[in-house]
């Protein structure tokens, strides 16, 4: 059993006493609320004793120290814009906040690498990059929200890893500090390292429970060329997945991007963002796809082999946007998915499971069988070249949000259990967190002691974002 420190008059002293007194907050329920949730929603709330904002990774350092000495949890914290509880404070403590870390620090056009601290929001990196021609790749759905440093703690995905990869595949570099203070230097400008364990990699996808971020090293690529997205209608949801093999090997690269919504998340994002959907009153899904080439001629080539493809696959029709204009309202239908849904359901949960992608069908199925048991419609939509989809439960009008919650929750962790018996994941994408620690403790029974010995050499107070990932805070220790 943990038993922590509390945030005393005398710790404050010293937290203002090393960022100065406008870089804490306390004693302010208004301003502490900010900090007690992040985007999963109720009730998955719980308030700070205080908020810390350090400027410098020195800073960082000092505050650790105390936080440590004292026994105090400290819950890192970016734009608080994650899915699964990971920012929220399950213990209290602090919430040291990475928004006043927000430069780019550098782009190096030669290396093609940028170095950010880890409050830079994701779209302006990806700006600031495009200025010189160059191009981030490993961004999630919510990229005009997201911090970087939150990204690379849940190793976040997105529309384009079939093509680039998760944020893991294009970090370089880290700055991290640990719980004792220490601030430990991995990889940087260099591309290869043979020398004895990756390390690095260890705290990527850690969810904030081993260090925290201060500079992180990311790679960069030429820009792509011409760009085009193809909006594809098929009769069922089985025809969408089977076409996916059959695009990547009729093309000469693989394309950017390959998005799925069924029916449902269709029409709830056409409704919300006013844009009419062709053929939706036949469709049972549809493909968002995204294609690239170094000319606006081999584009054509590219997305008319494309289309061909799909059409012989069983496409009802592909409707192609060449123009900036029509590719955001494609992509606007995608992007706004989980706000069309909040406008019918304002408590709607998430999942995020990933399987082999031949086996979405049978998730599908699954999926759909559980709605009928639970007599609620359960919109799917995700990235369906990798195997990662994100089903939502909307409540049914009978039931009180109150008493729908727990059954929601229900639901996500049989589709999950579901998933990791196919080969999957309970998470692809946005972390465990507080959301998904039970289904990640019955799923991942073995690694899961590994990385509690993990925690305990780093991190032997439990200080750093306790409740998170694991069930309780020791083997047979108190429930978090």
């Amino acid at each position: 059993m943990v038993e922590y420190g509390r945030v005393t008059a005398l710790v404050i002293e010293e937290l203002a006493s090393i960022v100065g007194e406008q870089g804490v907050v306390h004693g302010d329920h208004d301003r502490l609320a900010i900090y007690s949730r992040d985007e999963t929603g109720l009730p998955h709330v719980s308030f700070p004793d205080a908020v810390v904002k350090p400027a410098t990774p020195s800073q960082v350092s000092e505050i650790l120290v105390v936080a440590n000495r004292e026994r105090i949890p400290v819950t890192p914290r970016g734009a608080g814009s994650g899915l699964a509880g990971g920012a929220v404070p399950a213990h209290g403590g602090i919430v040291l906040s990475s928004e006043k870390m927000n430069r780019v620090l550098e782009i190096d056009t030669v290396n093609r690498i940028a170095v950010v601290q880890p409050g830079v929001i994701t779209n302006d990196l990806c700006r600031a990059v495009a200025d010189v021609g160059l191009f981030y790749a490993g961004y999630p759905m919510s990229v005009e929200l997201s911090c970087i440093g939150g990204n690379v703690a849940c190793n976040a995905g997105g529309a384009k890893v079939i093509k680039y990869g998760a944020t893991a595949a294009h970090v370089l570099g880290l700055e991290v500090v640990l719980p004792s203070g220490e601030i430990l230097e991995m990889g940087g400008k260099r591309r290869k390292d043979a020398s004895g364990y990756p390390l690095m990699r260890l705290f990527i996808g850690s969810e904030g429970t081993l260090g925290f971020f201060t500079r992180i090293h990311l790679n960069l690529l030429p820009q792509p060329g011409a760009v085009a997205d193809l909006l594809v209608a098929f009769e069922s949801i089985e025809a969408a997945i089977r076409a996916l093999p059959s695009l990547i090997a009729a093309g000469r690269d693989l394309p950017v991007a390959a998005e799925f919504m069924d029916r449902a998340s269709a029409a709830y994002c056409s409704e919300y963002t006013g844009y009419d959907i062709p053929l939706l009153d036949r469709a049972g899904a549809f493909l968002i796809l995204q294609l690239d080439a170094r000319t606006k001629s081999e584009l054509e080539d590219v997305y008319e082999s494309a289309g061909t493809t799909c059409l012989k696959c069983g496409a009802l029709d592909v409707f192609v946007a060449d123009n900036r204009t029509t590719s955001e309202r494609i992509w606007s239908l995608r992007r706004n998915w989980l706000e069309a849904l909040r406008a019918v359901d304002p408590s709607v949960i998430t999942g995020d499971f990933v399987v082999p992608v031949s086996e979405i069908p049978r998730m599908m199925a699954m999926i759909s069988a559980l709605g009928g048991e639970y007599g609620a419609e359960i919109p799917c939509a995700g990235h369906a070249a990798d195997g990662n989809i994100h089903p939502a439960p909307l409540r049914p009008d009978r039931i009180s949000p109150e008493a729908w919650r727990p059954t929601s929750e229900e639901i996500l962790e049989r589709i999950a259990e579901e998933a990791a018996a196919l080969g999957g994941a309970a998470s692809g994408e946005h972390g465990i967190g507080i959301a998904k620690r039970s289904v990640f403790s019955r799923t991942k029974g073995s690694e899961i002691r590994l990385m509690r010995r993990i925690k305990e050499l780093l991190d032997p107070n439990w200080i750093m974002n306790p409740g998170k990932l694991f069930d309780d805070l020791r083997a047979g220790g108190q429930q978090g």
